[in-house]
């Protein structure tokens, strides 16, 4: 059977990364974009010359990216975030090919990428099916203050580089609600699976090929 690629997404603070462990849990392979990054930034990576170059003075005395120092440079600023986008984005896409591609070869039927942006840079079309993570504003904006420095200007900048909430259910093929929990997160993710054993299978490697 060929390997059905799904794509997950969702805003700040929506509950993206605990549907990625119970998707982990049920056995379904995931590629995780943000720890790819983080791993792009180590110290001994090649993109951390790259990043350097764009951005000087963002390696850190150990020879990694400090992601504080660079997320500074590129807060509020489009032009520095596109420019910062250019050199990481193709890097990631790089890392989920090869993710896909050792998937495809050991049999497996099912993967995740797990895309924070996925709709906002026009990834869907690299995937079978997109599911968002979704929580009620209230709740979103509760947890992502609670985070270690968040402040009010920081969510708003984040924010305004992701759809609204309203868009991004709009273009899913399945919303998981988030927040309620008691078992009702792990039941939803059951019973998703459950619908994509038929799914059409379209992306890998169609798609990829393209790219």
């Amino acid at each position: 059977m060929t390997l059905l690629v799904i794509g997950l997404t969702g805003g700040i603070a929506t509950g993206k990364s605990r549907a990625a462990r119970l998707f982990r849990g049920f056995g379904v392979p995931v590629f995780d974009a943000d720890a790819a990054v983080h791993a792009l930034f180590a110290a001994g990576s090649p993109m951390v010359d790259a990043v350097d170059a764009a951005f000087p003075g963002t390696r850190d005395a150990a020879g990694a990216i400090d992601r504080r120092v660079l997320g500074g440079r590129v807060f509020d600023d489009p032009a520095a975030l596109r420019r910062l986008e250019s050199i990481v984005h193709p890097a990631v896409r790089a890392a989920e090919r090869r993710f896909l591609q050792r998937l495809a070869r050991y049999g497996f039927a099912m993967a995740v990428l797990d895309v924070p942006l996925l709709l906002e840079t026009g990834a869907e079309g690299l995937v079978d099916c997109v599911v968002v993570v979704d929580v009620r504003l209230e709740m979103q904006t509760a947890r992502a203050m609670a985070r270690p420095g968040m402040t009010a200007a920081k969510l708003t900048a984040i924010r305004r580089q992701q759809l609204p909430g309203p868009e991004k259910r709009r273009r899913a093929d399945f919303v998981l609600p988030a927040g309620y929990d008691r078992g009702a997160s792990a039941s939803g993710i059951a019973a998703l699976l459950d619908r994509l054993d038929d799914w059409p299978r379209r992306a890998w490697p169609a798609a990829w090929l393209r790219q």
